[in-house]
């Protein structure tokens, strides 16, 4: 249940951006979301992902996974902007109750929301499978406060028909210690959704659980680029471009090079001529490497690197102003009259 008239901005963007921040400080390279449901705090990252490589997503939804799943493939400023560092973003059909060898070794889990929609029977077996088998390094557990309950308009029981309970800020913290001795871990205590001033003391309408893993216990990470999921289902798979991958680097750089160097040609002629230069065919910004093969005077040589040969008519011009600056060079190696001023002299007297 949100309630946006009492939060600015809505809650589940505070829980959000409470991810983001988490993301900004700590730096993971691999990110799964248990419970992505419509893939919205997927698609936050996507835009803020900083310095993660590995974005993955776990819902038992099916259906929800699918119907938002294209709101996670590249923009095309992806494509003419490549990111220096590579990004894969995967789906998967599973329940959070099960032991998937895939999603071990994982720097950071979040879960948002999800654990109340579990029975209290199945809460014991997510708590192995999160913190005893996947053991990431930091996990971030959000649920709603149930001391908040009675700030809530119209509200009567729960706040979800799905939501199989709701606990108290002492139920919460009293389960993720227990989890925390058992496991090897350490948790703080936080929350987004303050309640108005009279009612302070009911605590953060949703609470959040950060959980950091001890040094000294090992997550065992799998070989994820090489080992595929054999309990949960693939849904979606995209691979971002990258300047990591070499043909697309190859292809940026022949652009960029072959463009500037033309365009650093053709500005000193007209500079030092003053003649006028046909730009109409030029564009602002850098084009494709494909365009730039098109043109007549790119050619690839014998290790089929690209080439640009020169313009005919250019090359006249170049001969011209190599001769008047031979003769330009001659004039300035004569002795000066005695008695000539200079003109910073002039400016000084």
């Amino acid at each position: 249940m949100e309630t946006p008239s009492l939060f600015s901005p809505p809650l589940y963007m505070q829980r959000h951006q409470f991810v983001v921040e988490f993301v900004k400080s700590c730096d993971p390279r691999k990110v799964m979301d248990l419970g992505c449901a419509d893939c919205s705090l997927l698609r936050k990252l996507k835009f803020h992902r900083h310095g993660i490589e590995v974005l993955v997503g776990v819902d038992i939804d099916c259906a929800a996974i699918r119907q938002r799943a294209h709101a996670l493939a590249p923009l095309s400023s992806d494509y003419l902007q490549p990111s220096p560092r590579p990004l894969t973003i995967e789906l998967y059909q599973g329940s959070v109750t099960e032991r998937e060898p895939y999603t071990r070794g994982f720097d950071l889990v979040t879960c948002i929301e999800l654990i109340e929609h579990l029975e209290l029977w199945e809460v014991e077996r997510f708590s192995d499978v999160v913190f005893g088998y996947m053991t990431p390094c930091a996990v971030i557990i959000s649920t709603p406060n149930a001391e908040f309950n009675p700030l809530l308009p119209d509200l009567k029981g729960f706040r979800h028909n799905d939501h199989k309970f709701e606990w108290t800020r002492t139920e919460f913290q009293t389960w993720a210690l227990g989890v925390c001795r058992q496991y090897g871990y350490s948790a703080d205590f936080t929350g987004v959704g303050e309640a108005p001033d009279p009612d302070r003391g009911v605590g953060f309408c949703s609470q959040i659980g950060v959980f950091r893993r001890h040094a000294d216990v090992s997550n065992a990470p799998m070989n994820n680029t090489l080992q595929e999921p054999t309990v949960y289902r693939l849904l979606y798979k995209v691979v971002y471009p990258s300047l990591c991958d070499n043909n697309i680097f190859q292809r940026i750089l022949v652009s960029e090079v072959l463009y500037m160097a033309e365009s650093l040609k053709r500005q000193w002629l007209v500079d030092k001529q003053g003649k006028q230069t046909d730009f109409t065919s030029r564009v602002h910004g850098l084009p494709s490497g494909e365009a730039l093969l098109d043109d007549s005077r790119v050619e690839l040589n014998a290790e089929r690197n690209a080439i640009m040969l020169p313009d005919e008519n250019e090359v006249e011009e170049e001969d011209e102003v190599e001769k008047d600056e031979c003769e330009e060079g001659e004039s300035a190696l004569r002795p000066m009259k005695d008695g000539a001023e200079e003109d910073w002299e002039t400016e000084l007297g």
